[in-house]
Order: structure tokens, then C-alpha cells, then sequence
């Protein structure tokens, strides 16, 4: 394959003043793309475009919080000043409010789903806007977790949030395929601050912190790795090389690349008439139900545990 080149493309990436955001521009900055850095610290998205033009990219700043139109309107309106267009659009921005249920308030629940949910709505449909209206196709990259796919313990909101994701990635590859616009979600697991309090992975992630690499059963056997393993994904999906990828859940980290399936049936039994709570129940551990499907992101498994 030739190199990936990004020469005269635009990007916006949400949350990209640091972790992964970072990391995925920086690497669509490699590859000759333009970037927006959007963040809440101003102090943070500076740093981050003062890394990529040091670095021999192009980058500016926009710090405003994801979630309203408002301020999707000014991500798209900062690229199309700084650069004339937009091409790329990565939803990474978020925050986390972990609780259970019982103890999760309202407040807990809006402000990630505020995030997460609406900011990956308001600035996906501001930047189809403008790519619809530029009419040379375009990328949009919608940041998962395998939480959405899977559920986890303690992330009501989260949860939820990026399984919508995931659902909006698959209905918007339909609603704007006749633009030539894709859109994918991205399932990134990597070494990041929600990640290393894991009690599993925290000493191997303090160990790679100092300059130690991560063990092969991470790498390989959990695809847990570094941000910058993740970031490959990026300029590979907003390139001409995935033009034909669309509606996808794509998963990486550490050494692996994965394709998520899309919810579907997997058995079905049929009553003549239709069922009663009575058939259900003499039928139901003998036949639909007689493999219930797991929940939760599985456990490590950590050699010698």
C-alpha cells in the first residue's frame, strides 16, 4: 500500500488536548491532515497544537465544551477559518461520573450523557452539514467503548451513552452514504487515566510509565496498549484506503484490531398461535434461553492471578 497521506484535509478532534484525543491528532497531523484541537483547558489545547506544529504538523485551538449546537457550530466554523473546510470529524471528547444506580443522580447522569451522547449528535450533524455542502465526501469518527458493547459495572450513564454511539454510527453510515460521507465507531482500549486504576493492569501500566513495555498478554491476549497503538485507526479511516468502510464498530489496542459485530439474533423458537407467559416458561431454558448471552467487559487475564 502507499503511505497514507492526509495532505489538504481538515480535521476537528473533540477532546484532543490529551490521552487519546491527543493521540489521534497527532497522528492525522503525521499524515499531513490539519487539526482543530478542541479542549476544555485552554492551557491544555495549546500544548497540544505548540506539540503537533513542533512536531512539522498544522494545528489550532478551539476550547469550548462539547454538547451544545453552539458549540459544534464554532469546531466546524474554526476549521473552515483556519483551513477552509472540513473533512474529518473525531468525537472523542468526555468525561466520566461513575456510581451504581441507586446512587447515581440526575446531575451524574445529564452531564455524561451531555457529553458523550449530545456532543457526538450536535457536532456530527454540524459537520455533515458542512461536508454535504462541500460535496466531496468527508469522515466521521465516532469514539466507543467496549463498555457500550458490553456494559459495565458502575457506568449507567457511560454506558449508555457510547452504546447510542455505536447505534448512531450504523444509522448516519445509511443517512449519508449518498454523500460519500463513512462513519465508523472506534472501540479504543489503552493505557489511559480511567484505564490504569484498573487493580489488574496498574502495575504493569506504572512499570510502562517507567520506559518498561508492556507484557505480550496484554498486548496481545487483552489488545490493551498505549494511546498512540489506538491512533493508527484514525488516519486510516479518514483516508482513501477505507473509503468503502462505513457503519462499523472497529476495535484496537495494544497489538490487535478487532471488528465488533452488530446486535442481531442469534436463536428463535416458534408456538403455533403465538405464546402464553405458561409456554414461555416450559420452552424457554430448553430453547432461546438455553445459552444466555454474558454481560460486562470480561475480567484480565493476568498470568499467575
Amino acid at each position: 500500500m502507499p503511505p497514507i497521506d492526509l495532505t489538504g484535509k481538515a480535521a476537528v478532534v473533540t477532546g484532543g488536548g490529551r490521552g487519546l484525543g491527543l493521540a489521534y491528532a497527532q497522528a492525522l497531523a503525521a499524515h499531513g491532515a490539519s487539526v482543530v484541537v478542541n479542549d476544555v483547558d485552554e492551557a491544555v489545547a495549546e500544548q497540544a497544537v505548540k506539540s503537533l506544529t513542533e512536531a512539522g504538523g498544522t494545528a489550532v485551538a478551539e476550547v469550548v465544551p462539547v454538547g451544545t449546537a453552539e458549540a459544534a457550530d464554532r469546531l466546524v466554523a474554526r476549521a473552515v477559518e483556519a483551513f477552509g473546510r472540513l473533512d474529518v470529524l473525531v468525537t472523542n471528547a468526555g468525561i466520566l461520573r461513575d456510581k451504581v444506580l441507586w446512587k447515581m443522580t440526575d446531575e451524574d447522569f445529564d452531564a455524561v450523557v451531555t457529553t458523550h451522547l449530545r456532543g457526538t449528535f450536535t457536532c456530527a450533524r454540524a459537520a455533515a452539514v458542512r461536508m454535504r455542502a462541500q460535496g466531496e465526501g468527508g469522515t466521521l469518527i465516532l469514539v466507543g467503548s467496549p463498555a457500550g458493547q458490553r456494559g459495565n459495572f458502575g457506568q449507567t450513564n457511560y454506558a449508555a451513552a457510547k452504546a447510542g454511539i455505536a447505534a448512531m454510527a450504523r444509522t448516519w453510515s445509511m443517512e449519508l452514504a449518498r454523500a460519500q460521507i463513512t462513519v465508523n465507531a472506534i472501540v479504543p482500549v489503552a493505557a489511559t487515566a480511567m484505564t490504569e486504576t484498573i487493580p489488574a493492569f496498574a502495575p504493569y501500566v506504572e512499570a510502562m510509565r517507567g520506559g518498561e513495555a508492556l507484557p505480550d498478554f496484554l498486548r496481545r491476549g487483552e489488545g490493551f496498549g498505549t494511546p498512540e497503538d489506538c491512533a493508527a485507526l484514525v488516519p486510516f479511516l479518514a483516508s482513501e484506503a477505507a473509503r468503502g468502510i462505513t457503519g462499523q464498530a472497529i476495535g484496537i489496542g495494544g497489538d490487535k484490531v478487532a471488528l465488533w459485530s452488530h446486535p442481531q439474533e442469534i436463536r428463535a423458537a416458534y408456538a403455533d398461535g403465538g405464546w402464553s407467559p405458561e409456554t414461555l416458561a416450559d420452552a424457554w431454558h430448553t430453547s432461546v434461553g438455553a445459552e444466555p448471552q454474558t454481560v460486562g467487559i470480561p475480567a484480565p487475564k493476568v498470568p499467575g492471578a
